[in-house]
């Protein structure tokens, strides 16, 4: 459709006019200077837009890990008020968290990076890095006083309602280039992996297909020994996982070793799934264009257990992939909780071994 020169007229005006409507420029903040202006009123949190978005405890401790680590902190955004004082239109949490760490109120739990420093607080730290801690540069986004409080609210609502948080398959991904890693992404290109288990575009985009694989490993490595380790926080493991495989393969024996071992794992699994599953593989339906994670977990893992303990494996009924009692252990609902994960294994496994027990 051609658009007139009027309303490509109308358009122009329109974006110069709302431009106009955000002016501003970026400071540095050392942490020590925010929290002295935080605990004296000078900066202030407008409660009205921001007390919905309340941070728990594992994320309060990530935010201080990352500065720890010297990390790039996202931008925070303060503005001019009516009387004086700066507001923090979007940084809340954040400066919270700054506060309530300095003040000896937060300790710190659950870091993956620097675990060492588990059950700290901030006078338990090391005088150096208290130093270098206050004296981080926080970069704020200054706007003008000019600026209304319905641009101020538009501007925290779009920073905190648009985009997708990344998740936990993409920051290992981006974290990662051990050769367990390389390993677990060369898997993906596997052309039988992508027919039995299809990803839309969408989500591979995000590396759902390396998810998949990596449940599978990381379950399966540790299936027999009761998943020790596993609390039901899948991301937590499966980094867990990935650095440790990434850490024992850096040894050439090792590596020579496990490598042909793990990838005959996956091929044997998937060949086996090929010949009982069919066309519809790990699918809901032979028409669905995803895979279900816990429906992946059940099958994938459940036959390698099974052609582990039988491998001349051939069993003579499918029916209970229809079972209503698989189909409840595979929904949704809960399905990262321990006691279903073993569930909906052990019945895949069960069901493959009936005829030989």
């Amino acid at each position: 459709m051609e658009l007139s020169e009027e309303k490509i007229e109308l358009s122009r005006k329109q974006i110069n006019l709302r431009k106009q409507d955000v002016k501003y420029d970026t400071r540095d903040y050392v942490i020590k200077y925010l929290i002295e202006q935080f605990n004296e009123g000078e900066f202030f949190i407008p409660i009205e837009y921001q007390r919905q978005f309340i941070w728990k405890q594992k994320d309060k401790c990530k935010f201080i890990e990352s500065i720890l680590m010297g990390l790039p902190i996202p931008f925070m955004f303060f503005s001019d008020s009516d009387d004086g004082r700066i507001e923090i239109v979007d940084g809340a949490q954040r400066t919270q968290t700054l506060v309530e760490f300095a003040n000896n109120d937060l300790e710190l739990n659950g870091l993956t990076v620097l675990d060492k420093s588990n059950g700290f607080k901030f006078k338990d730290l090391d005088i150096s890095i208290q130093r270098r801690f206050l004296n981080t540069n926080i970069r704020v986004v200054y706007l003008d006083s000019g600026t209304t409080t319905s641009v101020r609210q538009e501007i925290f609502n779009r920073i905190n309602t648009s985009g997708l948080s990344a998740k936990s398959s993409e920051i290992r991904r981006g974290s990662s280039d051990g050769k367990f890693s390389n390993f677990l992404s060369n898997c993906t290109n596997n052309e039988l992996f992508n027919k039995l288990a299809p990803r839309t575009a969408e989500t591979e985009k995000r590396y759902e297909g390396l998810e998949l694989a990596t449940r599978f490993f990381a379950y399966s490595d540790n299936y027999e020994e009761g998943l020790t380790d596993y609390n039901g926080n899948v991301s937590e493991y499966m980094d867990k996982y990935v650095k440790s495989k990434d850490k024992e393969w850096e040894n050439p024996e090792v590596y020579e070793e496990q490598h042909l071992k793990y990838l005959n794992r996956f091929t044997d699994m998937l060949f086996f799934a090929q010949n009982f599953l069919g066309d519809q593989g790990f699918r809901k339906t032979p028409t669905s264009k995803s895979t279900p994670r816990a429906r992946f977990e059940a099958l994938s893992i459940g036959i390698y257990l099974a052609i582990k303990s039988k491998p001349d494996l051939n069993p003579q009924t499918k029916d209970w992939l229809n079972n209503p009692d698989f189909l409840k252990l595979i929904k949704s609902d809960a399905a990262n909780n321990k006691s279903k994960l073993f569930a909906r294994i052990n019945y895949v496994k069960e069901q493959l071994l009936k005829d030989y027990l």
